[in-house]
């Protein structure tokens, strides 16, 4: 229908609609509050070994914030910067249950606010197992996204503070990258040593990369199969949220 049409026909008397007041007397004139549910979201960045704090007299060498930083400057450009707060964790700050509080917890508005969860290295190991812990407490993991997880090996959990078993994530959406560069340097060792989750099956997307360990800002932003990096389906689903 044409614009002309429309306003014709809202202004013809016999296609007006009369509407009761349901919300107040009709002589109540004060102003009433109404509360109106916002969506929240929030997203936690884990750092590896050496990332947020030193490691066996390695770092911190922040290599998860570089991510973050790609992420914050994304909002900024889509103008959701406020609505998006986000916090760099170590990948140890959550494994007590007064960590669990602490850090991540008390950090969630209620279990109705949308979590994305950033994990690098052994934080993205312990980070796809607070996936689950998370949902398991009724929480919505909207988006996980593990960068080159490491933590299967028996050595560096006896030296770390890791959860033992293979991570059983649980999230709406997952996408795991693998690092696999042709020509290695000092952070491929580490992670050679740490042993690298080898996920066959579970991520929505999945892809290895050319690209050396440490560099998890490269791996962030890589294309994977299918043509879209991890940034960029972050975002979409950033944007994908708060327009649903």
């Amino acid at each position: 229908m044409s614009a002309e049409g429309l306003a014709a026909k809202e202004e013809s008397p016999k296609k007006r609609e009369v509407k009761t007041h349901t919300l107040t007397c009709k002589t109540d004139q004060s102003v009433k509050q109404v509360p109106v549910a916002l969506r929240d979201l929030v997203v936690f960045f884990i750092g590896g070994a050496g990332d947020q704090e030193s490691y066996y007299g390695t770092g911190p060498n922040n290599n998860i914030d570089y991510v973050r930083r790609i992420t914050v400057d994304d909002a900024k450009q889509l103008e959701v910067l406020k609505r998006c707060p986000s916090w760099a964790l170590s990948y140890n700050a959550f494994i007590s249950d007064e960590d669990l509080e602490k850090n991540v917890l008390s950090r969630i508005p209620n279990c109705s606010t949308a979590i994305y969860i950033v994990g690098h290295s052994l934080g993205g190991w312990n980070g796809a197992h607070l996936s689950s812990v998370l949902a398991d407490r009724g929480f919505k993991v909207r988006m996980l996204i593990t960068l080159d997880p490491v933590g299967e090996g028996k050595i560096v959990y006896g030296i770390s503070s890791i959860y033992r078993r293979e991570p059983k994530p649980k999230a709406d959406y997952w996408v795991n990258i693998r690092a696999a560069a042709v020509d290695w340097n000092v952070s491929d060792l580490v992670a050679d040593f740490g042993e690298q989750w080898e996920v066959t099956q579970g991520p929505d997307v999945m892809g290895r990369v050319d690209i050396n360990h440490a560099d998890a800002n490269r791996m962030f932003v890589q294309p994977l199969p299918g043509g879209k990096a991890a940034r960029q389906i972050f975002n979409e689903s950033i944007l994908s949220y708060f327009r649903e």
